[in-house]
């Protein structure tokens, strides 16, 4: 389908059946996605808890450098889909190709200062001595195809923002089944190939996201589908680069911000026990998979929000936004009622380790239940992100994790003197940042 005929359908289309059209192959890729942390989390497991804990331990610093660089994509984002929605695709290619070159000169920093930082961060989380040497080790190799995973991320953004989902998805299963087919082989030493362990999982991811990257690279470069840019496009456009900043830095510093509140999560939760972080972790890969449904729901919702705010639309992407909100309330609270209700059997599914087993009855009651209202929270600051709204997107993140989650997590934690004083505090966190993002939402703007 042309750019501009998925543009009018957008713009003037039933809304549910445009969104789930949309939304549609962005779940696969997510799901696809989240099932391979699964089965990773899986190979892992039967290495042990400190082998299955280390990706969980080594994922919060470095979502906290890479959110910098998420924080302008997302404003280039909102810049794309804007100037289709005006039917201003010659801004549009050149945006593009601008927020390519940006992220590719960011994502370079990135892995450098990562690297060194990597030693002294794990330290400064607590990660227990059992678990420090295989999270360094992970850590490291992931940073050096993080230029990779950021140009793939920017190349998922603008095929999102022209309305093709189909081909990230198709892309998606490529890569996934990839790093699903080396996993066991690097992990275990299959064939001809060393074992590597926990190394090898993150040899595996790094690989696959590093083809997905020249895929994407491929596709932007001869412009087949939707948006193409030149040599002269990925110049430095200086002009552009500082409404990115200007736009961009709030979300930036706002998702940089909370990735690095995960890291002091981290070190709370490690307070009570290497089994408490295993089953905490095992708990977010199994919440990725319910989100990778509700996030391609709000991914969709985001096309059409920004392209619909681009053509002047105002009141018709407030209505794809309310309605996307009750979509995916509904989606959370059946997937989380079947988890809490079979905690046992699906954590069990990963480890038999007794101890991770009673921690995950505790993470599923007391913290688990709160995910339908995170997904309210979602869907607000993805709206207020894609309008351009940065500032506001920013304030409800940061109020939600440092004036709610870490508070809450380690006073009740403290006080109760154990680890589901902790999970009650983020599960809390959840149901007030909800309220207090619905309240902001109705307000207008």
């Amino acid at each position: 389908m042309s750019v501009e005929k998925t543009r009018e359908e957008i713009l003037r289309g039933p809304i549910e059946r445009t969104l789930f059209k949309l939304a549609g192959p962005l779940i696969v890729s997510n799901m696809v996605q989240v099932l391979y942390n699964l089965i990773d989390t899986f190979w892992l497991g039967k290495l042990g808890r400190e082998e299955l804990s280390a990706p969980g331990a080594s994922w919060p610093f470095i979502a906290t450098l890479m959110s910098l660089g998420m924080g302008f994509a997302i404003a280039g984002f909102a810049f794309v889909t804007q100037y289709i929605g005006a039917k201003d695709f010659e801004r549009a290619n050149r945006s593009a190709g601008a927020l390519y070159s940006l992220s590719l000169l960011f994502s370079v920093g990135v892995a450098l200062v990562g690297s060194l930082l990597t030693p002294t961060v794990l330290r400064l989380m607590d990660v227990s001595p059992g678990v420090y040497l295989y999270a360094l080790n992970y850590t490291l190799v992931i940073f050096t195809g993080i230029p990779f995973a950021f140009t793939y991320f920017v190349f998922t953004f603008l095929l999102r923002a022209v309305g093709d989902t189909k081909t990230p998805m198709w892309i998606s299963f490529f890569t996934v089944g990839m790093n699903t087919l080396l996993d066991p082989v690097l992990i275990f030493g299959l064939g001809p190939f060393p074992e590597l362990g926990v190394v090898g999982a993150a040899i595996a991811t790094m690989f696959s996201n590093s083809v997905g990257s020249l895929i994407g690279a491929y596709y932007l470069i001869t412009g087949r589908k939707g948006i193409k840019f030149t040599r002269e496009d990925l110049k430095p456009d200086w002009e552009f680069y500082r409404r990115i900043f200007r736009v961009g830095l709030p979300s930036a510093i706002g998702q940089s911000l909370n990735a690095f509140g995960f890291m002091v999560l981290t070190r709370i939760i490690f307070q009570f026990g290497t089994a408490a972080f295993a089953a905490y972790a095992i708990a977010n890969r199994l919440t990725n998979f319910m989100f990778a449904i509700a996030n391609g729901i709000a991914q969709a919702m985001g096309t059409m929000v920004g392209q619909n705010i681009g053509a002047g639309k105002f009141e018709r992407a407030k209505r794809i936004a309310e309605r996307t909100m009750l979509i995916n309330l509904g989606v959370l609270t059946t997937g989380t009622a079947f988890i809490v209700v079979f905690n046992g059997p699906v954590f069990g599914a990963f480890i038999k380790d007794e101890a991770v087993l009673h921690e995950a009855s505790l993470v599923a009651k007391y913290f688990l239940t709160s995910l339908p209202f995170f997904g309210i929270f979602s869907v607000v600051t993805n709206v207020f992100q894609t309008a351009g709204k940065t500032k506001v997107s920013m304030t409800l993140g940061l109020a939600r994790l440092w004036g709610l989650r870490i508070p809450l997590s380690y006073a009740l934690g403290t006080i109760v003197g154990a680890s589901w004083g902790v999970y009650l505090g983020m599960g809390l966190s959840n149901v007030l940042s909800a309220f207090i993002a619905l309240v902001w939402f109705l307000r207008g703007s």
